[in-house]
């Protein structure tokens, strides 16, 4: 079978594709950055979505029978809804070229719990941005919803806070800040959070995808993740447990103030790893309701614990290259 994944360049495109060799699919990844792998370089198209002419074309000849829409622009720094025409316009060239090409049985569009950032939605209906990245993903499902008569049945997904091998930023620099003994507790701080390995993730997905009965996944939405919620405090120290070290507990004003700083430096461009909007993340509980992915995927494969193991093997590996 051929499976076309956009942006599988990126941190989860990177395992998507991955997954779907070692399982024999003919894979093409569509995507304006080169893989992160070499040995994925000979599946890559070197193409924006933004370009519609051709996407068709290249969709066309490909001929896929299943498609994961990963393509994106996912940073917070946008100025305008206009920054994030990949997860608009995007959205609107990919449909246009999936309606032209026969093949296609089903397709995942991804979308993102900021569509619905403070709570869980009451229904897909139920929206509350609070930045341009998270309308303009809003935007990309508003459009899919008011597309008809697709000839491929469709799901929407929105992953949760998602790590593993080939994450980047914020869930990479949390690993990285436990093995290095930079991170500490907050002291009277905590929060619990959905989190999801990417291993579950690639096998919600595959689940999505290719075994649900016709019909039962069609135009709706899929929160991914894994279950229970957990806090942040438990998960870094079984971080840290696994690399042998403790985790100090330091005052909550220390954290504010470095918050503070972090926000002055960011108005020069200037990288710190703590800001305001990353306080709030690490000190608000929030979980997302996973039970319609359960339902559909019940049986994840990875315990978070192997899924860290897994992750801090990869960053050794990464560390000796």
């Amino acid at each position: 079978m051929k499976i076309l994944i956009t942006g599988g360049s990126g941190f989860i495109g990177t395992n998507t594709v991955d997954h779907y060799l070692s399982k024999g699919f003919e894979v093409l990844n569509i995507d304006w950055k080169p893989p992160k792998k070499k040995e994925h370089q000979q599946y890559w198209c070197d193409l924006d979505i933004l370009n519609g002419d051709k996407l068709t074309q290249t969709i066309r000849e490909f001929a896929p029978d299943y498609v994961i829409h990963l393509a994106a622009r996912t940073d917070l720094n946008g100025k305008s809804l206009d920054d994030y025409a990949q997860n608009t316009r995007g959205v609107e060239n990919m449909v246009r070229a999936l309606r032209e090409t026969p093949s296609v049985k089903r397709v995942i569009f991804t979308s993102t719990q900021l569509v619905c950032a403070r709570r869980n939605p009451k229904d897909e209906n139920d929206f509350e941005t609070i930045n341009f990245y998270g309308e303009s993903k809003k935007q990309g499902e508003l459009f899919l919803r008011s597309s008809k008569d697709l000839p491929f049945e469709y799901a929407i997904v929105r992953p949760t806070s998602i790590w593993g091998p080939w994450f980047e930023e914020p869930y990479c620099h949390f690993f990285y800040m436990v093995i290095n003994g930079h991170y500490f507790h907050m002291s009277g701080k905590d929060a619990n959070r959905t989190f999801g390995f990417v291993g579950n993730l690639i096998y919600q997905m595959e689940t999505i995808l290719l075994d649900a009965p016709r019909g039962q996944i069609e135009g709706k939405i899929f929160y991914l993740g894994d279950r229970p919620a957990v806090s942040i405090r438990q998960w870094a120290n079984e971080i840290a447990a696994e690399v042998g070290i403790r985790i100090p507990t330091i005052p909550f004003f220390v954290f504010k103030t470095a918050a503070l700083a972090g926000d002055f430096l960011r108005l020069f461009h200037i990288p710190f790893p703590m800001t305001s909007y990353r306080l709030t993340n690490m000190t608000t509980s929030f979980e997302n309701d996973v039970e319609s992915t359960y339902s559909v995927a019940p049986n994840p494969p990875y315990s978070r614990a192997e899924g860290t193991k897994i992750t801090l093997d990869w960053i050794k590996s990464r560390s000796a290259v």
